[in-house]
């Protein structure tokens, strides 16, 4: 009989990471039966990324509401998904990350005694407030995980120093890398469009691409996030794209301290074929997003982070990616060595992703036959 895999996930880089992942299970129907069920945990940005990969969810919880806290959106996930395991009964359960999604889901499906898979498991930053909630999320999950699928050999060795055994831990590389290569390739021989007229940009400037969105850097972090952006923005030679997060901690520094300056344009968070686009267009990308840590790589794009610390060290490593926390000066200093220098910019540009070749997703279901069929 094939394995009834259900795949659980509510936000947008949940389903960016587990779509692959999914497509690659249901093009073996005799191996697996693929359920998935989304929390709706961000409606919007979560359904751009359903069509983009023709994803149609088996149940839709809908759970989304405006302002809910961690305590109202994690009680009712967790009561919702009682239910859903209830019906679906199945084999495996499969969690990505370290949303409110992944450890309810998680939890749930530990509960209903489903072995759990965790994809992108054994990120750390050992710092339970950085990033928040997410750092405790993943630990949690870690600990009521089956088997853990780990992006880099480094994450699994924090996965083995906490107990896990080597045997229950699989080297996979990211999925997320399996599609934005699928999305950047198509975009490059027109098989996908990204449906945005860039006609805006000028072609003669650099385009600087910012996103922040992480909670820890509400307030304080995100009036020095605005401050070095307004002051990137006063150069001539550069051209900002700031596709800004619906959240009102987001909204209102970025509206008060930006709109209306040249240089920069502010616009609506962007589905995921066109901001794979936007990315391949940028000379730099400032965020704090892990996605785009992990995908900027293989685009050949530098990446300055808007964080302290961060559970992706490998390519701070491989010297794609620089850490420069939310400091206006330090923000401000470090993209100018950048945009100064043609030399520098190309060598932390060079296309060196550690995080995988686009192949995750067949590791993963290999992985997941040797464990349910051992």
């Amino acid at each position: 009989m094939p394995i009834r895999t259900l795949f659980l996930f509510g936000t947008r880089p949940e389903a960016i990471k587990l779509c692959p992942v999914l497509r690659h299970l249901q093009a073996s129907p005799e191996l697996f039966e693929v359920k998935v069920c989304v929390t709706a945990q961000h409606r919007q940005m979560l359904d751009q990324v359903l069509d983009a990969f023709q994803v149609k969810p088996d149940v839709d919880l809908d759970l989304m509401l405006p302002g809910q806290t961690l305590f109202q959106s994690s009680s009712r996930m967790l009561a919702a998904l009682e239910g859903v395991f209830s019906d679906v009964k199945p084999d495996l359960a499969i969690v990505q990350g370290d949303t409110t999604t992944t450890l309810c889901g998680a939890l749930a499906a530990f509960y209903a005694r489903v072995p759990i898979g965790h994809v992108e498991a054994g990120l750390r930053t050992w710092d339970m407030a950085q990033p928040f909630p997410e750092e405790m999320n993943r630990v949690l999950t870690g600990r009521l995980a089956d088997i853990h699928f780990a992006a880099t050999p480094w994450a699994a060795e924090n996965l083995h120093r906490e107990g896990v055994s080597r045997e229950r831990t699989h080297v996979t590389g990211n999925s997320g890398i399996d599609a934005v290569l699928y999305v950047r390739d198509g975009l490059a021989n027109g098989t996908l469009q990204s449906g945005i007229d860039w006609s805006f940009l000028n072609p003669a400037k650099r385009l600087v691409v910012v996103t922040a969105h992480r909670r820890e850097s509400f307030g304080t972090g995100f009036v020095s996030i605005c401050q070095a952006v307004r002051r990137l923005a006063s150069r001539e030679d550069v051209e900002i794209v700031y596709p800004v997060h619906p959240n009102p901690n987001v909204q209102d520094p970025v509206n008060r301290l930006l709109a209306g300056l040249p240089n920069v344009h502010l616009i609506p968070p962007l589905d995921y074929i066109p901001f794979v686009d936007l990315m391949r267009r940028a000379y730099l990308l400032i965020t704090d997003s892990g996605g785009v840590q992990e995908e900027g790589p293989s685009l050949g794009k530098p990446i300055l982070v808007l964080r302290e610390k961060t559970e992706r060290p490998e390519a701070v490593e491989a010297g794609t990616v620089k850490l420069v926390g939310t400091d206006e000066n330090r923000i401000v200093n470090e993209a100018e060595i950048l945009l100064n220098s043609p030399e520098l910019h190309a060598a932390m540009g060079r296309v060196h992703n550690p995080y995988g070749d686009g192949h995750a997703s067949a590791r993963i279901s290999s992985a997941i036959l040797s464990f349910l069929r051992k």
